[in-house]
């Protein structure tokens, strides 16, 4: 696919913004009464996995909500409850929330700042690879940079591309096999899965960690990537 028939598919995407999130007045207090202690139709506390402030649990693959478009976190909790993101953990407590407690409680997200833990850095071949899928792509492969949809710094545009500067590896990793696999399907227009069916195991291990250490790219290579990039010369 060439680069304006991408730009062109992206526009009509993003025409595809929840509208759950559009049509309800959102209540961030009432959003944080169940991210601290669950609801009342037996939703558990959203910290519990989530961490107090959103921050997730990198080690457990727990991703980061804080800072993320509400709109965004309301598709998500709207796709685990009507099962087009298939997940047995998320499934029930989705579906324990009304569609009013889904976007408060993404509201309530959404107002934090999003911080990431430190990631382990990633060897220099890995990080290079990951920058180039990042910022570059892999066109004779038909990938498109990441940075086309999900921003230049990776974080995130509108409600339809999630922030992922900063995400857990763990967590990337796993949602790029599950679209690759077709298991994920709440992505607009099946964008993400036609990406995902490009890349190798490989590929996603490095886009993953080269994402998880991004929390302040610049749209520059890390550190790593460039002394990788310059290794690679004659």
């Amino acid at each position: 696919m060439r680069r304006h028939e991408i730009a062109a598919t992206l526009a009509v995407a993003m025409l595809c913004a929840p509208a759950a999130a559009r049509a309800q007045t959102a209540d961030p207090a009432a959003g944080a009464k169940i991210a601290e202690n669950g609801s009342a139709s037996g939703a558990p506390a959203c910290s519990s996995c989530h961490g107090d402030h959103g921050e997730g649990q990198p080690e457990s693959g727990f991703p980061r909500l804080a800072g993320q478009v509400a709109a965004f976190l309301v598709h998500q909790l709207d796709s685990f409850a009507d099962g087009n993101r298939p997940n047995p953990i998320m499934a029930p407590i989705a579906t324990a929330l009304s569609p009013q407690q889904r976007v408060d409680v993404s509201a309530h997200f959404e107002r934090f700042q999003a911080v990431s833990p430190p990631t382990p850095p990633q060897d220099a071949k890995a990080a290079a690879r990951g920058y180039e899928l990042a910022a570059t792509g892999d066109w004779p492969r038909g990938l498109p940079a990441c940075s086309q949809c999900h921003g230049l710094k990776g974080e995130g545009v509108g409600a339809v591309f999630p922030m992922i500067s900063g995400q857990n590896a763990l967590y990337i990793e796993t949602q790029l096999k599950a679209w690759r696999a077709g298991e994920r399907k709440d992505d607009p227009m099946g964008l993400m899965r036609a990406v995902a069916s490009k890349l190798s195991d490989e590929d996603i291990a490095a886009v993953a960690g080269f994402y998880a250490g991004a929390a302040v790219w610049a749209g520059q290579p890390s550190p790593s990537a460039s002394r990788a990039s310059t290794e690679k010369k004659p």
